[in-house]
């Protein structure tokens, strides 16, 4: 475990290892590229970052270990961590990679498709995020969804939902029901964000709605997993919700 951990702090990882601690990343090394943070059995919050109006800010994306591979939702926003990715959860977990799948086009989401398309993993999009990543030229899945859809790998069920458009026309989230982990995305802001951040690719007239849907659908998540910045705060959804009717009336 001792070399393990020495090779990780040498490429640059930062893996938490206590539940108790593991809800934030603010207490990790500031100058880790990834942020491996366990937040349930077999689920992990993977953090990296990149430039946002001239500071460091986080991605989240998060990867669920079971019998059958591994499932991880988003890709790294830093390409230099596309393998670094893969090779954290291989020495971490003994396991490959089977199935990425993005939750909306921007490159935060989807930037590492191509690469692990051609490393042999099965990646996923909405038809929606297809269109437009065409469109603008930027990383496709291999695989397509026309409408919300369950995957089942192991003993672990994942249901994908299109709320309608937020943050993007094209935005989903994902909710594991046995454990009633929501993963949000960039549809769903953190705690400690004072604005709904980018939406030029989105709908600020129908973000509300979209957020009143996933909160209707999902109650009492024990989980809330933002695309950025911390998830100690099960509060997001509504937060969210609040900065979305404010933004829906200044218009």
């Amino acid at each position: 475990m001792r070399s393990k951990r020495l090779l990780l702090q040498l490429i640059g990882i930062s893996i938490s290892v206590g539940l108790s601690s593991s809800m934030s990343v603010s207490a990790q090394s500031v100058s880790a590229k990834l942020v491996i943070t366990p937040i349930a059995k077999d689920f992990y919050v993977y953090t990296t970052y990149n430039s946002y109006k001239g500071t460091r800010f986080p991605a989240n994306g998060l990867y669920v270990v079971t019998s059958k591979g591994v499932l991880i939702i988003d890709t790294p926003w830093d390409t230099t961590q596309f393998q670094v990715l893969l090779d954290s959860i291989a020495i971490k977990h003994q396991q490959k990679a089977v199935i990425v799948l993005s939750t909306h086009f921007h490159e935060d989401r989807t930037g590492g498709l191509s690469f692990y398309r051609a490393a042999g993993i099965d990646t996923y999009t909405s038809v929606s995020t297809d269109r437009i990543s065409t469109i603008k030229k930027f990383p496709r899945a291999q695989y397509l969804f026309a409408r919300d859809t369950s995957f089942v790998l192991g003993a672990v069920t994942m249901q994908t939902f299109y709320p309608g458009a937020g943050h993007t026309t094209d935005n989903l989230v994902c909710w594991f029901p046995a454990q009633k982990i929501l993963y949000g995305g960039c549809l769903i802001k953190s705690t400690v964000d004072q604005t709904l951040g980018n939406t030029s690719d989105g709908d600020l007239k129908a973000y509300a709605s979209a957020v009143r849907k996933v909160k209707r659908k999902f109650t009492h998540p024990k989980i809330v997993i933002p695309g950025h910045q911390d998830w100690r705060d099960n509060k997001s959804i509504e937060h969210t919700l609040q900065m979305a009717i404010a933004a829906g009336k200044g218009l």
